[in-house]
């Protein structure tokens, strides 16, 4: 991996970090936690994938037809994501809704 894509994951998982610590959300369920009686810990894993894209067209290269742009457009509109178990249960705790297709 070069070190300008390790650079970037560290300032994304920064900024996930720094976003986590200044939720008042977060604080105010944490603290009603702890004025129940409760010790609080809480652990977050995050999965972050990366794929390079491709090249932008050249200048040169024909471009698709507008079949094939439109065909594009229309399966990227609706991509197909295989949720699992705990994936739903996840966004269900917080409050997002998935639609079960």
């Amino acid at each position: 991996m070069d070190e300008k894509l390790k650079a970037l994951m560290q300032e994304l998982g920064n900024a996930i970090n720094e976003s986590l610590s200044e939720s008042e959300q977060i604080a105010a369920a944490i603290a009603e936690i702890r004025r129940a009686g409760y010790d609080v810990f809480l652990i977050l894993e995050a999965t972050i994938g990366f794929n390079r894209r491709e090249p932008e067209a050249e200048p040169n290269k024909p471009a698709t037809s507008s079949t094939e742009r439109r065909r594009t457009r229309e399966s990227d509109s609706h991509p197909k994501i295989k949720w699992t178990s705990q994936d739903q249960k996840f966004l269900r705790a917080l409050k997002i809704s998935v639609d079960d297709d």
